[in-house]
């Protein structure tokens, strides 16, 4: 079953933790990407830019519509994902736990359901 980590964190934290620590959570997650790729269960990964960065589209009465950076209420903002693929739910518990973006935010599992595989969608279980 794959389920992809998402790391969530407010991104304040960023500005006010310093270059040095920033480069430690790195060097973290780079170890812990590493340990999900020796435990064969590392699908993909991958650290997103700012929120300040994204655009949102969206449909308002039919017609598409770009919105540039986070919504105004946003206080945690998505900073990267990990897709691993793992027996259970259990076994996507016991990694997130050790995922170091647990000790500045939140890792939120969410269970895939399809996944595209040489051009087709499969089931992800």
């Amino acid at each position: 079953m794959r389920y992809m980590l998402l790391f969530h964190h407010a991104e304040a934290t960023e500005e006010t933790a310093g270059a040095e620590a920033m480069a430690d959570g790195m060097r973290a997650m780079a170890s812990y990407a590493a340990t999900l790729e020796q435990a064969g269960i590392l699908v993909s990964g991958q650290v997103l830019r700012p929120s300040a960065d994204s655009t949102t589209l969206t449909l308002v009465d039919g017609e598409p519509r770009i919105q540039d950076g986070p919504f105004a209420d946003t206080k945690e903002q998505l900073g990267g994902v990990v897709v691993i693929d793992v027996p259970d739910l259990d076994a996507a518990l016991e990694w997130a736990r050790q995922a170091p973006p647990l000790a500045w935010g939140s890792v939120e599992i969410r269970p895939g359901g399809m996944h595209i595989e040489a051009g087709k969608w499969v089931p992800s279980w």
